[in-house]
């Protein structure tokens, strides 16, 4: 009887998997394994969101493991160390896993790969599991990777993305392969109140959904705040329940604007994950540093917490900040305004910004967070890096009768549209009714400070 392990990591599914179908395919004993990896949490990138969205995930996947005859092994500690302890204790040959892209991806799959040879077991890393594309697979000529988005997408574009595979009908596990009990969502303590359900079962429902009612009209209304017009897939991608592929082979099959709106946001994940992968620093250092001179002391740090609390005085960054906390997402137009105003108007380091997002967002995933960050605050890919989001012009033209900030500052009710944007502009004894801070900053004056701390005032 020949073994393999394999070991899951951001690919937390049975349908379209790689590795688990070349496991299956040359050995008769599978082991799924999850490891817990200790560094992880080190790191502190163990945020209560994402525990509890993974406890979701393994239990599913556990569960449709045992339907097929298997189960799910789990174990905690350093991920080559468990790996090892599991190969001999199944004395499997081969062990199978998706490639990685950030930095510590390559460091754990590169130690793994040296403790299994010096056993005499054989690593197979599997490219285009977490994304569509793998990183490098499509480059510029002279370079390793793309740095513009638009050309990448040319590229990627006339890319056929390999065939979807089915779930295995049956997945056989040895017997006597110890596993701890599988964590469970209610014993993660901090976890946003409005936090989605994780999974497989509930990823491809909400793909089903998505296809069949949402993606038609995603072109239009992507970025109507109080809409909700976009697909809520970014955890599922995060944590692998879902596959990209088949995400965007069965997107492609449907058609329509919609559908190719919807492809090009799968390709900016995809670019994303190919810049990190080329370059590790960009998710802690400037991919291109412009000479910024971030805002840092008492003021800074007053501000940058009226920000994270959503009390700006500015209703659609509060709004967006508020709705981070209680779901643990955002929308994407509300990220892209909540970063440029901690940026671009206050004037903080992305950094900060970034690590906040990543304390709270069930999809905080490292190549998309920072380099995201990065994009907005003129530091990364971004061609216009002194671009500018006005808060009160952005409210008006994405949430222009109020009910996305109507649902999130519920102390400005009473307010319609217009007013209800620069709520500081209304008579004293009107804004005297509306428990509601006055603005942290004035835009004109925030705006001379960017350019003069940027060099270009």
């Amino acid at each position: 009887m020949n073994v393999a392990v394999v070991l899951y990591t951001s690919d937390l599914r049975l349908h379209d998997h790689p590795p688990l179908r070349a496991a299956l395919s040359s050995c008769d004993r599978v082991v799924p394994l999850f490891v817990r990896d200790r560094a992880v949490d080190a790191a502190g990138f163990a945020a209560p969101n994402r525990l509890a969205f993974l406890a979701d995930c393994l239990a599913d996947l556990d569960a449709a493991l045992r339907e097929r005859g298997g189960r799910l092994v789990l174990r905690s500690g350093d991920t080559a160390a468990e790996v090892c302890a599991v190969a001999r204790e199944c004395d499997a040959d081969e062990v199978h896993m998706a490639a990685g892209v950030s930095g510590f991806a390559h460091a754990r799959e590169e130690r793994l790969r040296a403790a299994l040879e010096a056993e005499g077991r054989r690593l197979y890393v599997h490219d285009a599991v977490v994304t569509v594309a793998a990183p490098g697979m499509v480059r510029p000529s002279g370079s390793d990777h793309f740095a513009v988005f638009t050309p990448y997408f040319r590229r990627w574009a006339e890319l056929e993305p390999r065939q979807v595979l089915s779930a295995p009908r049956s997945v056989r596990v040895p017997e006597g392969i110890g596993s701890e009990p599988l964590p469970r969502r209610g014993a993660v303590a901090g976890a946003s109140p409005g936090l989605a359900p994780g999974g497989e079962r509930e990823a491809r429902a909400l793909l089903a959904s998505w296809l069949r009612a949402g993606m038609s009209r995603y072109a239009d209304a992507h970025d109507d705040l109080a809409g909700d017009a976009t697909s809520r897939l970014s955890p599922h991608l995060h944590f692998g329940t879902l596959s990209p592929t088949e995400a965007v082979r069965r997107a492609r099959a449907a058609g329509g604007p919609g559908a190719e709106a919807f492809v090009r946001q799968l390709c900016w994940r995809d670019f994303h994950h190919q810049v990190l992968a080329a370059r590790p620093d960009s998710a802690a250092h400037d991919y291109r540093g412009r000479g910024d001179r971030w805002r840092t002391g008492p003021a800074a740090e007053e501000d940058t917490e009226a920000w994270k609390e959503g009390r700006t005085g500015y209703p659609v960054v509060d709004a967006a900040m508020r709705q981070l906390r209680h779901e643990g997402w955002m929308h994407n137009r509300g990220r892209l305004l909540a970063a440029s105003f901690l940026t671009k108007t206050l004037y903080v380091d992305w950094r900060i910004g970034a690590r906040h997002f990543l304390d709270l967002l069930v999809d905080g995933d490292l190549a998309n967070n920072q380099l995201n960050w990065q994009w907005v605050a003129g530091t990364g890919t971004d061609t216009r890096p002194n671009r500018v989001l006005n808060p009160v012009r952005q409210g008006l033209r994405f949430d222009p009768d109020g009910r996305y900030v109507h649902r999130w500052v519920p102390e400005l009710a009473g307010l319609d549209g217009p007013r209800l944007h620069e709520p500081w502009r209304l008579p004293a004894p009107d804004r005297a009714r509306y428990a509601y801070p006055p603005p942290v900053v004035d835009l004109a004056t925030a705006l001379a400070r960017f350019h003069h701390g940027r060099g270009t005032g």
